[in-house]
């Protein structure tokens, strides 16, 4: 097939051509960029917690009236609730993953060091926090009950023994020695020595970028009259066990209202509602695209065959066979779609820059726009396959029927 007088028919339809193209072109940056941002979204929320989310709950306890005395209210409803058939493990929690808010510091290898060697989330728990959260040790030590402090928000945050997740734990001691080695959790406070080290415990807030940097320190801290708890129950139990847990706590202290009572799958759901609106409004767009895309190439090669009637009837007069037409329709959406998606490669990058420079996105890998074109180039043969199939039926007794 001749590629020079397909590119002089072209060149008299320069607009539709122009228009194709560009419309090509943006199709293919922005649905590379929006398909990486679903990847990265969809990866974002696939990213363990850490917890037992399928038998876990939680739920805050907020006292009122004048006596209230937190840490005796707490421990009791410890005790009630560790006895409770179903119940794993209870423990005090200010925070659990995914919750949007929690207690975070800079951690410190040096006394009075002024930048932090990382950031990390706390979570206050006793010595039953590690089964209530559902993680696992992977070297050394549970805190022990004569660790657990009683501390309210005016205390100095200067735990003698902390546990800390691996992830953490590789970025203090990137040897790999972190264990029994002194931090300090605040440039002005004693050092605190890790006594543990956990899997995986990830931070409350989904939007930071260290995550996986959480630290436990053994202490009961409720918000003035104000506690959280966290439930672990035996496996199928944790409906069942809510709502004997909301019934017998309330029965238990008229001086308090019980809050909402959450899973953590729920907590889930909730934490990445905003990701999930996202990817389906993303979805909708690239579908969109496509099928813009794919009507405005129909649109045009039907245009074109309707124009080009008596030409092909004269091609077929003098021998041009129905394969040949056909050809002649696939080359030409062929080398349109190809110079929109030379300038669409350029588009998506720079796209793909503008996010990295603005909003620190990760940069677009280089697999996307290759795959994108591939599958834009056989989305416009498909597209074109209609009129040029009808284009090649055109029969040659069509010159003499228009003369």
């Amino acid at each position: 097939m001749e590629i020079r007088p397909i590119l002089s028919a072209l060149m008299r339809s320069k607009v539709a051509m122009i228009l194709i193209g560009l419309q090509v072109a943006l199709t293919l940056a922005i649905v590379c960029n929006a398909l990486f941002i679903i990847g990265e979204r969809l990866e974002r929320m696939q990213r363990p917690s850490g917890m037992n989310e399928a038998d876990t709950f939680w739920f805050g306890s907020n006292g009122f009236g004048q006596g209230y005395d937190p840490f005796t209210v707490l421990r009791a409803d410890l005790a009630l609730l560790r006895q409770l058939p179903g119940v794993a493990a209870a423990s005090t929690t200010n925070s659990v993953p995914m919750i949007g808010g929690g207690w975070g510091t800079g951690i410190t290898l040096q006394p009075k060091q002024k930048t932090a060697t990382a950031d990390t989330a706390i979570y206050f728990v006793d010595d039953k926090g590690l089964d209530a959260f559902g993680t696992h040790l992977v070297a050394g030590r549970n805190f022990k009950p004569e660790e657990i402090a009683d501390l309210t928000m005016g205390n100095r945050l200067a735990p003698v023994s902390i546990i800390v997740t691996q992830a953490l734990a590789d970025k203090l001691f990137p040897d790999g020695d972190a264990l029994g080695k002194q931090v300090h959790l605040d440039e002005d406070t004693p050092a605190s020595t890790i006594v543990g080290i956990v899997d995986r415990l990830q931070q409350p807030w989904m939007d930071s970028r260290t995550v996986e940097y959480s630290t436990l320190v053994p202490a009961h801290m409720p918000y003035g009259n104000s506690t959280r708890y966290l439930v672990r129950t035996e496996p199928g139990r944790r409906d069942e066990v809510m709502k004997t847990v909301e019934q017998k706590l309330a029965e238990s202290n008229r001086s308090r209202i019980i809050g909402r009572i959450r899973t953590v799958e729920q907590t889930r759901r909730e934490a990445y509602a905003n990701d999930r609106a996202m990817m389906i409004i993303l979805g909708v767009v690239i579908v969109a695209l496509l099928a813009i895309t794919a009507l405005g190439i129909v649109g045009m090669a039907s245009f074109w065959v309707t124009q080009r009637t008596k030409q092909i009837g004269t091609r077929r007069a003098l021998g041009a066979t129905r394969g040949a037409i056909l050809r002649y329709f696939l080359t030409e959406n062929f080398l349109i779609t190809s110079g929109g998606l030379v300038f669409g490669t350029l588009l998506a990058y720079g796209f793909s820059l503008w996010l990295l420079t603005h909003y620190q996105a990760r940069l677009l890998p280089w697999y996307y726009v290759p795959v994108g074109c591939l599958c834009l180039w056989a989305l416009g043969q498909l597209a074109v396959l209609g009129p040029a199939t009808r284009a090649a039926r055109v029969p040659p007794a069509v010159v003499t029927r228009s003369v």
